[in-house]
């Protein structure tokens, strides 16, 4: 079988290699690495379950546990028989039970997450949004003087760094832009 490449290429929480079976395992993994809750992920797990090997989507790790992951759709579904292999649990992820937007945003964001961020572009961003609170994303641009500013912000916030709602609407000038806080 011919490998196909789905986009966006990088990841952040993936460990082992990356490589995705259909486009909706892509886009799920998106929102895995813009997930809060999730630790880490792996693609097309082999997990030995009583002589038997279980392969799914996904194995992905949350502070609650680890969640043996398969996206399915209208036309791609799971046997009914699925076994699960004791200390994991089982989800059957249909991306139409999520936001178009969230995706949306998270697969825009990605595409930014192998650039690097210089210290003074950071630090100056960092102090303004202490300084005032909250910024829009047209403020924030102007504020990077050595990385591309739409990166720079991007990486920011898949770094943890500063935070935007990525569920009301699609990121544009407006968006607000605030400092995270744990």
């Amino acid at each position: 079988m011919a490998a196909k490449i789905f986009y966006p290429l990088h990841t952040l929480k993936c460990i082992g290699s990356v490589a995705f079976a259909h486009q909706d395992a892509r886009d799920y993994a998106c929102l895995l690495d813009i997930d809060d809750d999730v630790v880490e992920w792996q693609c097309w797990p082999q997990i030995e379950y009583r002589g038997n090997v279980c392969a799914a989507d996904f194995l992905v790790s949350r502070a609650s546990g680890q969640f043996i992951v398969d996206v399915v759709s209208a036309d791609r579904t799971l046997p009914l028989s699925t076994k699960v292999p004791s200390g994991y649990r089982h989800e059957a992820i249909d991306l139409s039970n999520f936001s178009s937007i969230r995706l949306r945003n998270a697969k825009d964001l990605l595409r930014y997450a192998g650039y690097n961020v210089t210290l003074s572009d950071r630090v100056r961003l960092l102090a303004a949004l202490d300084d005032q609170g909250s910024l829009t994303v047209a403020e924030c641009l102007s504020i990077f003087m050595d990385t591309r500013p739409i990166a720079g912000l991007a990486k920011l916030v898949l770094s943890r760094l500063v935070d935007i709602d990525l569920d009301e609407a699609l990121i544009g000038p407006e968006t607000q832009v605030r400092r995270k806080r744990d």
